[in-house]
């Protein structure tokens, strides 16, 4: 690769002449393919904006102009620009380059991106910081790649066009966000590329106005085509939402022609006020996979990198997030009124199988979380029995409408958070660690965490029989553990109870979910040791089942929470208060994940660092009978 191998930062790309761009982005695509195959990402928003990055770095001065990129996985190709191409191989590894944008790995990530839809926010702010303390530089916000879907954009839209400070907007339309984008946006932006010739007539009626205004001149005539200008940019004009907002409008454009953006940039760049150019590109351009379903171009594990297939894996369980949707697909058959909601992701909830089996009971609502709670709760008004799937991470973007909208209802939403807990690659920006902290703060609201598909698909026929109040399971990325059978094999788990898996003496472990099986394996650790251990599983977090831990407090001195979130606030913060005001002789010890971030690593790598594996626990445990919190049998 001999231009890439030059370039070790945006100074080296605005080097080159033209006509080398184009091949210098041809490399980068070759080198996210190639690399991307070993290490498994997010592949696809990389592949459709290779161009693009490579007309940013030609055109603006990195890091001095800032360009924040709103999605962090669009930016695999500005980290191979921007001197991180020989660390591309540590990709979403543990130690090396983040999946996403951090504004600690480069001065050139001007702010750090997991989420959707933050960055023209992020600009807005970074132009007025500009502005405030008198410097000059440049602001881009490279939104898409479903942003546009969700609504912070549009607020901040609101609000940066109205400033009429120096911003500019490159929106990157693929079309996609994980799966294909929906909504009336989407039909909008569609309407404008297929349209393109509206863009020459405002543009010749705008230069002949402004030619006969300084020909004959006078004010009112200058006013008077102000005037004409503004009517006939709103009669023809595809960016008119834009314009309406404050944003002069420049395209569509092809978001594949370096030339052509180069050309754009270089004009839109002279200008001032908020501007928005507007870039056609394609999800997955250049990945070799032959099918048409582009959906999977998004992220993929390690793949053959001249077929694009996925790399062979060895047989195991399946995923949490497949039992999930089987499931849910199931009891759609027995419940009627059940429909699911996705924001964005039906393949990355599972609910993709629900969509294909039931589709006229399915809602994809874009990445728009807020909604789809306040959706689901106005469903709910009605009789319908709405399941609402999504990431843990994402859900805390909705807090608000869960308790203002369906939790002080007391509305019977079902909320699965996949993707609980640690969450690996993915790193920082995708944890589900704070769910069971928030959760439990919510009023009327159930907290459950099954430890496997078959209680799984028990507690999801709980939270369909229950007919009042928001219900919630979360369950992590990883392998759903045991068999799991089908689900009219499965009855309801009885509401509000736990189970006793082990009974011991002295110490209880009170495990929450997937912490199930470590504790179970420390117990038989500890019990070649003399250490007798009750292990609970307490599928209920909220309410507790009062009438066992009654018992519990009666048989034992010590008892041990376990579960995969922060401890700070968690399910053993909230049991050790409530221990204290009912039996203050018995000790509680809450493990969880310690109150910091966590950087991206397999989630088992990411377990074992906080201790919660069998032996981890069985440590701590261990280290509970040496300082006499319990006496060994």
């Amino acid at each position: 690769m001999p231009l890439l191998e030059t370039i070790t930062g945006p100074a080296d790309v605005k080097r080159l002449s033209k006509d080398q761009l184009q091949p210098l982005a041809d490399e980068v695509r070759r080198r996210l393919i190639d690399v991307v195959s070993q290490t498994g990402g997010h592949i696809g928003a990389g592949l459709g904006v290779v161009e693009l990055t490579v007309a940013l770095a030609y055109c603006f001065d990195s890091p001095r102009d800032k360009i924040v990129w709103d999605v962090g996985h669009q930016g695999y190709p500005w980290k191979i620009l921007t001197g991180r191409n020989d660390r591309l191989p540590t990709l979403r590894q543990a130690g090396g380059l983040s999946g996403f944008l951090r504004r600690s790995e480069s001065p050139h990530d001007q702010f750090g991106a997991g989420h959707a839809g933050t960055g023209l926010s992020a600009a807005y702010g970074i132009a007025a910081a500009r502005d405030l303390v008198g410097e000059q530089f440049k602001v881009v916000a490279v939104v898409g790649d479903g942003a546009l879907t969700c609504g912070l954009p549009y607020e901040a839209m609101n609000n940066a066009g109205h400033s009429g400070r120096d911003i500019i907007m490159v929106l990157n339309d693929n079309g996609m966000s994980i799966a294909p984008n929906v909504g009336a946006i989407n039909r909008y932006l569609g309407s404008i590329i297929a349209s393109p010739i509206t863009v020459r007539i405002r543009e010749r009626v705008k230069g002949l106005i402004e030619t006969a205004s300084h020909l004959v001149g006078g004010q009112k005539l200058v006013d008077f085509a102000k005037t004409l200008e503004e009517s006939i940019k709103n009669l023809w004009s595809p960016g008119m939402l834009f314009e309406e907002l404050g944003f002069r409008y420049f395209g569509p454009i092809d978001g594949h022609n370096v030339a052509q953006m180069v050309q754009t940039f270089e004009l839109v760049k002279t200008l001032k006020g908020p501007r928005v150019v507007h870039v056609i590109t394609e999800k997955g351009r250049g990945f070799p996979l032959p099918e048409p379903d582009s959906e999977k171009y998004h992220a993929r594990a390690p793949y053959d990198p001249v077929t694009g297939e996925l790399r062979p894996v060895g047989a195991g369980p399946p995923q949490w997030t497949a039992v999930f949707g089987e499931a849910l697909t199931q009891l759609a058959g027995e419940y009627p009124k059940v429909v699911a909601i996705t924001a964005a992701m039906p393949s990355g909830t599972g609910t993709g199988i629900f969509q294909k089996k039931w589709p006229d009971r399915f809602f994809d609502v874009g990445i728009a979380e807020a909604h789809a709670t306040t959706f689901a709760a106005g469903l709910a008004t009605q009789g319908i029995r709405p399941v609402v799937a999504i990431y843990s991470t994402f859900l805390q973007r909705a807090y608000d409408s869960i308790i203002h909208d369906v939790a002080i209802q007391d509305l019977p939403v079902i909320f699965c958070l996949d993707r609980a807990g640690m969450v690996g690659e993915d790193g920082q920006t995708h944890m589900g660690l704070y769910d069971i902290a928030y959760l439990l703060a919510v009023p009327n609201m159930t907290v459950t965490a099954p430890r496997d598909g078959k209680e799984l698909i028990g507690l999801l026929r709980c939270a369909l029989e229950r007919q009042g109040g928001p219900f919630a399971l979360r369950y992590p990325r990883d392998r759903a553990p045991g068999e799991t059978p089908h689900a009219a094999e499965v009855t309801p788990i009885r509401y509000g109870t736990w189970e006793v898996l082990r009974k011991g003496r002295e110490c209880a472990v009170l495990a929450v979910g997937v912490m199930c099986q470590p504790a179970l394996a420390a117990a038989e650790e500890l019990a070649k040791e003399g250490l007798d251990v009750t292990v609970v599983n307490c599928r209920f977090l909220k309410p507790v089942d009062r009438e066992l831990l009654d018992a519990l407090l009666h048989d034992h001195r010590l008892l041990v929470t376990v579960e995969d979130g922060v401890v700070t606030n968690g399910f053993g913060a909230s049991l050790a208060g409530l221990v204290e005001t009912v039996a203050p002789g018995v000790r509680v010890v809450p493990l969880g994940v310690p109150d910091r971030t966590y950087e991206h690593a397999p989630r088992a790598q990411q377990l074992a660092e906080v201790g919660l594996t069998g032996a981890g626990l069985a440590a701590r445990v261990r280290a509970l009978a040496a300082e006499g919190s319990l006496t060994p049998s």
